[in-house]
């Protein structure tokens, strides 16, 4: 599926694994991003907290969410686990995402930065970049309205 290049905005993108979520953000015209340190995941979710934190210390106006998707283009267990958690999270900010496919962006991060055996988060966080500056290149554009049926994956 083949998008068209987004309008430029202060996104967050994350890498949601099952134990850290990898963070990124650009500026407003997507000129440059940067990463952020990786949060731990809750039971409870409470790292919602420390997100909408970012959110509103950046200014960002939305979010994407990464979605692993396996080499044929179909959903894995962990993509699953993503998109629902891309909508629990766009439900409490009420904020704008959009999902991008993520296939292999750990395997980048590890090559393109050189990274290896990280316990910190800090490849998860390289690889919410990557998936960021896959966004800025070719979209999809956010939904407008926060909770809006998103792409099928």
């Amino acid at each position: 599926m083949k998008f068209c290049k987004p309008k430029p905005k202060s996104i967050l993108s994350l890498d949601i694994g099952t134990k850290r979520i990898g963070l990124a953000y650009c500026d407003p015209l997507c000129i440059t991003s940067n990463i952020l340190p990786a949060v731990k995941r809750f039971e409870n979710n409470q790292e919602i907290k420390i997100i909408r934190n970012y959110i509103n210390e950046f200014n960002l106006t939305g979010f994407i969410v990464g979605i692993p998707l396996d080499e044929k283009g179909k959903m894995t267990t962990q993509a699953i686990d993503c998109k629902n958690y891309g909508q629990l999270l766009s439900n409490e900010l009420k904020l704008p995402f959009s999902y991008v496919n993520e296939h292999s962006s750990t395997w980048e991060s590890s090559e393109r930065f050189g990274i290896k055996k990280d316990k910190s988060g800090l490849i998860d966080s390289f690889s919410a970049k990557i998936i960021l500056e896959q966004w800025i290149e070719e979209g999809p554009e956010l939904e407008e309205i926060a909770g809006k049926r998103q792409i099928k994956y």
